[in-house]
């Protein structure tokens, strides 16, 4: 299903007359490709768009199933294990906006951003927690801030669907909280990672639908 949709995301940015004229300030020291570590890339590989080349011959991680969802949150749990991922409005007037050429947004609060990039987003990320046992894990506010538009759920066949998921690795120290974006213009992707029951940094991959 994730090679069809890889393909699928080509074709629609081949139909693409133009791109906008406009600079991407967005950095690229958080992709897939720029991943060292040997076992973080190779679990991240297995699941992510931006490592959907190197997923081949590897096994599914174990993840968490859904248990709540709506327009503006999504919670995952099982054994003990909880995620919750929560979503806001975004409010222009608590942000300072910066414009390409007078009609491209390119920074917000001074720093680029992800999700519809060049234009001014509709909602944001307000909280990502995960609580395993008695202790509560907050990933950092700096972690997300960024991140804008994010799509929690959506309908296939009438049911709800989500590209959303929360991985464990086979070695039982990580949980990988996966959010994508799958939208014309605005799409990306993210993966939180927790390790030791600390939050240890985060793959951030763009561009998928130009």
């Amino acid at each position: 299903m994730r090679i069809v949709f890889a393909l699928t995301l080509c074709l629609l940015a081949g139909q693409n007359v133009k791109a906008q004229d406009m600079p991407d300030y967005r950095s690229k020291r958080e992709i897939f490709p720029r991943i060292t570590e040997k076992d973080l890339r190779s679990d991240i590989a297995s699941f992510s768009m931006g490592g959907i080349e190197e997923s081949v011959g590897k096994l599914p991680l174990n993840k968490l199933p859904v248990t709540a969802a709506g327009s503006n949150f999504i919670e995952f749990e099982e054994g003990g294990l909880k995620v919750t991922i929560k979503g806001g409005i975004f409010e222009k007037a608590k942000h300072k906006l910066g414009y390409y050429d007078e009609k491209y947004l390119v920074k917000i609060d001074n720093k680029p951003f992800f999700g519809d990039y060049g234009k001014v987003p509709r909602t944001t990320i307000e909280e990502v927690s995960v609580i395993m046992g008695r202790d509560t894990i907050m990933i950092p506010q700096t972690a997300f801030s960024d991140l804008y538009n994010p799509i929690f759920t959506y309908k296939q066949g009438g049911v709800d669907k989500s590209y959303n998921s929360v991985y464990l690795s086979a070695d039982g120290r990580k949980i990988y909280v996966y959010m994508l974006k799958r939208e014309a213009g605005g799409s990306y992707e993210v993966a939180w990672i927790i390790q030791d029951k600390k939050y240890l940094k985060r793959m951030v991959d763009f561009g998928f639908l130009k």
